[in-house]
């Protein structure tokens, strides 16, 4: 395992996806995940508590329907990202993180900087997209 300092950040200068670029994406995808753990265990107890706390007034009752649902959701969606970023982690240890799933080039640090969990360069993304469009 590489260690690196707190003010690292990966350049084009340096080899594609050296030890100090796989432990810096490492360490951004695992306090990523936590951070999303964190936020779920916290929508947990808050649901549990209101739940124990029924509302009287029906209009309230319909509003915490809502906002539970919406939570959920937006739990869900965040539960599948945890998966992606598993997904990510496990390329890492593979050695394909960073390269493009369809065509083997380095998918960027920029791009996986704004999207770590990204398997398709930005030029294999649009062709993607482009090809969706057509089908919808």
């Amino acid at each position: 395992m590489t260690t690196i300092s707190k003010n690292y950040k990966p350049t084009k200068k340096e080899k594609f996806m050296n030890s100090k670029m796989k432990e810096y994406f490492k360490l951004k995808l695992v306090n990523w995940k936590k951070d999303l753990l964190k936020e779920s265990s916290q929508t947990l107890k808050k649901l549990q508590k209101e739940e124990n706390s029924p509302k009287p007034d029906l209009t309230d009752r319909a509003t915490e329907e809502i906002e539970r649902s919406l939570e959920l959701r937006t739990r869900d969606r965040e539960r599948k990202l945890i998966n992606k970023i598993d997904e990510a982690l496990k390329r890492i240890i593979e050695g394909s993180y960073g390269y493009c799933k369809e065509t083997g080039e380095p998918i960027g640090i920029k791009r996986l900087e704004a999207r770590p969990i990204a398997t398709l360069s930005l030029e294999a993304q649009e062709i993607h997209e482009k090809k969706e469009k057509k089908v919808n």
